[in-house]
C-alpha cells in the first residue's frame, strides 16, 4: 500500500510540472505575440486594439491563430530587430574602444610638434603607445 502512495504523490507532482510547463510558455507566447503587435509598424491601431480584445476574451485560440497567421512576419520583425541592436551595439563599442597604437602616436607627435610635450614625453608616449 505505501507503494501506491508513493507513486500516486510522485504522477501528482510530475502532473504539477507539466500544467506548470503549459502555463509558463502560454504566457512566453502571449507576451511575444503582445510585445509584436506594439512592435509592428504596419498595423494600424484599430487592428492592434481588436488582437488585444480577443487575446483577452478568447486567450488560447486567439494565440493559435495569431501565431498561424503572423508567424512568420513576427520571426522578421524580431530578427530585423535584433540586427539592428547589434548594428547599435557594434558602432557604441567602435566609437568607445582605444584608439590604436598608430593614432596615440600621431597625437603625440602633434603635441610635441606644437611644442606642448617634450621630447622625453614623447618618447615615453611612443613607447607606452606601442607597449599596450
Amino acid at each position: 500500500m505505501k507503494i501506491m502512495g508513493f507513486w500516486a504523490n510522485f504522477w501528482d507532482v510530475i502532473g504539477w510540472f507539466l500544467w506548470a510547463f503549459v502555463f509558463i510558455a502560454y504566457l512566453m507566447a502571449l507576451f511575444s505575440i503582445i510585445g509584436d503587435l506594439f512592435r509592428d509598424r504596419e498595423l494600424n491601431g484599430w487592428w492592434k486594439a481588436l488582437w488585444i480584445i480577443f487575446l483577452i476574451f478568447v486567450p488560447f485560440l486567439t494565440a493559435l491563430v495569431y501565431l498561424i497567421a503572423r508567424g512568420r512576419g513576427m520571426a522578421e520583425r524580431q530578427n530585423r530587430d535584433v540586427a539592428q541592436a547589434q548594428a547599435a551595439a557594434e558602432s557604441y563599442i567602435r566609437t568607445v574602444a582605444s584608439p590604436s597604437p598608430t593614432e596615440e602616436i600621431a597625437k603625440a607627435k602633434a603635441l610635441f610638434d606644437n611644442g606642448t610635450l617634450t621630447e622625453a614625453e614623447f618618447h615615453h608616449l611612443k613607447a607606452k603607445a606601442l607597449a599596450g
